[in-house]
């Protein structure tokens, strides 16, 4: 495909974004708002990641569904991503749910929440429909996505990640033949079908999808009538199509924008543990996720905060940070900062340790408190003293504690805490 039959196909796309999932393996951090609007990175929210792979990739119309506990997630997609033409028909649209359908029901899977769009689709009459999820971390070319999927002649095309055979039982997994046609697609199987001639890896499904449209709107339809559908593009509509229509298998590495040039970076930021992981991993020297790459830019909204500051230098007390990201706002004021990551408006005030830990925006860490290998939910004020992750069985009493050792934070939580010592 060249380039100008394909800048005609990217505006002729429609892009749907799922971001109403609440996101319950994240614990607390999602009581208040969805996955999608969880803060990244130190001045990001995961959605931002789909929506500027949008917008790098030439595809500027996006609807954005919306769900659970959306006010977050909306106020921030009215203040970071408004700056489309709308007279270039570009835009990032907010589809909440609406009960817009006779059954008069919520979101019932990821096909539902499509499905219960159709009137809206419709009124943007596009070819090609890329369905993407909206709390992954990644970044991708879709325009190389699209040309794959019209190249091969395709009704429907899934975006695979190649992993391990022994973490494929984690993921719906996607079995092709020697020419990526989809011939099998099944949801954490205990015997995963293997890449041909790779028998030790795996296809997983990222949950990106492109649907020729016309082909999309007849199968949602149909599926709405199905009582015994649970209405999941990944549980249901995709492997009914199997040895029914033309499905093809996009191998990520055709599309991913890498940092590392043979490692395509895709995670599922769903658990505490992962989501500790991914963040503090962009403290290292060479990150696996590169932020600083200015040729494939992550939008957000930015507040206007003045620079990170550290002050007070002496023998007793030195505000400093080592191997470390501190965003704007915060103030390190003759403490320590170790290996961690701190979002915007941060203040650790002096004697103060936070070592491994990645704290949320606007959170206060009083003097001779101790955090380590934490994640600080936004607002919490750390009282005096107080020792975050060098007691297991304390975090466990107190606070949120894994299985891979990392203690969640909440300000609930330590309100909990000052009035059980204080009663």
């Amino acid at each position: 495909m060249d380039n100008r039959d394909l800048n005609s196909t990217r505006k002729d796309t429609l892009a749907l974004v799922l971001a109403g999932g609440r996101g319950s393996r994240l614990k607390q951090l999602t009581d208040n708002q969805s996955k999608p609007a969880v803060p990244f990175g130190g001045k990001f929210r995961i959605i931002d990641f789909p929506l500027s792979n949008c917008i790098n990739s030439g595809i500027r119309r996006i609807g954005v569904l919306t769900q659970y506990r959306a006010h977050t997630l909306i106020k921030h997609l009215q203040r970071g991503w408004s700056f489309l033409q709308p007279e270039l028909n570009e835009f990032v649209e907010i589809w909440p749910a609406q009960q817009q359908t006779s059954g008069e029901t919520w979101y019932q899977g990821t096909a539902d929440a499509v499905f219960q769009n159709i009137e809206v689709i419709l009124e943007h009459n596009p070819k090609y429909i890329l369905i993407l999820a909206g709390d992954h971390i990644y970044k991708q070319d879709y325009s190389k996505m699209l040309a794959d999927h019209i190249d091969s002649d395709a009704q429907a095309s899934v975006a695979c990640i190649d992993v391990p055979i022994q973490s494929a039982k984690e993921f719906g997994v996607v079995g092709v033949d020697d020419q990526d046609n989809i011939i099998n697609f099944v949801e954490k199987p205990i015997d995963p079908p293997s890449i041909p001639g790779r028998p030790d890896r795996a296809f997983a499904s990222m949950g990106i999808y492109i649907f020729n449209a016309d082909f999309l709107i007849d199968l949602l339809r149909k599926d709405a009538e199905d009582s015994n559908s649970s209405h999941d593009f990944g549980k249901d509509i995709l492997p009914s199509l199997v040895g029914k229509a033309k499905l093809h298998a996009h191998r990520f590495n055709k599309s991913c924008v890498y940092n590392k040039e043979d490692e395509p970076y895709w995670r599922d930021v769903g658990t505490l543990d992962a989501y500790w992981s991914a963040n503090i991993d962009l403290t290292y020297v060479v990150p696996d996720l590169d932020l600083y790459d200015s040729s494939w830019p992550i939008w957000t909204f930015q507040e206007q905060l003045p620079a990170a500051k550290f002050v007070f230098e002496s023998e007793l007390r030195t505000g400093m940070a080592l191997r470390s990201l501190v965003s704007s706002g915060c103030i390190i004021s003759g403490s320590l900062i170790k290996g961690s990551l701190l979002f915007t408006n941060v203040l650790v005030h002096s004697f103060a340790l936070v070592e491994d830990s990645v704290v949320l925006p606007n959170c206060v860490i009083h003097r001779n408190a101790r955090v380590h290998k934490a994640i600080l939910s936004a607002g919490c004020v750390v009282p005096r003293g107080l020792v975050v992750g060098e007691d297991p069985e304390f975090d466990k009493k107190y606070f949120y504690h894994t299985e891979n050792g990392i203690t969640l934070v909440t300000p609930q939580m330590i309100q909990n805490y000052l009035d059980s010592v204080n009663a």
